[in-house]
């Protein structure tokens, strides 16, 4: 059962990683905000900054370094799937040890199952916010990303 949970968590991760892959640069900067809300970067970012968030305030011994992505610097799209891929890994690290150590997952009282879970409805929700960003931005993605990211058994 746990690698089930692990390979949930790391398809995500993968399928986060394809949608970012398939954007086009101009893609990354787009917003439908009036007021200065996230760019499509920004959503990748935060992303990554609410996983380190939950691992900074529940388990910081699997930061192993990581940092948050600050919202003011630039940065290129490899060093935010760099950074996806490192949090991922550690979040899949923080569940494995605690499902093998029979350990309750700090911050949720339900367990790892329900925290990857919050975690995948989380990514989720931003996944379709960005394709619906592009979408009304008129930047295209091809209809194999958009409908290869619900093909989990291929990813």
């Amino acid at each position: 059962m746990k690698n089930q949970i692990i390979e949930a968590w790391l398809t995500n991760n993968r399928i986060n990683l394809m949608l970012l892959d398939a954007i086009p640069d101009e893609g990354l900067e787009c917003t439908l905000s009036k007021r200065g809300g996230r760019t499509v970067k920004l959503q990748f970012s935060h992303l990554h900054n609410v996983r380190l968030y939950r691992l900074q305030n529940y388990a910081k011994n699997f930061l192993n370094g990581l940092t948050e992505i600050d919202k003011d610097i630039n940065f290129e799209r490899e060093f935010l799937k760099s950074n996806l891929e490192n949090s991922a890994n550690a979040i899949s690290d923080w569940v494995s040890y605690s499902i093998d150590n029979e350990e309750c997952i700090k911050g949720f009282k339900k367990g790892a199952f329900n925290m990857i879970a919050y975690f995948i409805a989380h990514e989720a929700h931003h996944r379709g916010n960005i394709l619906l960003t592009l979408k009304q931005s008129g930047v295209k993605i091809s209809q194999e990303i958009k409908y290869g990211i619900w093909d989990w058994n291929k990813i």
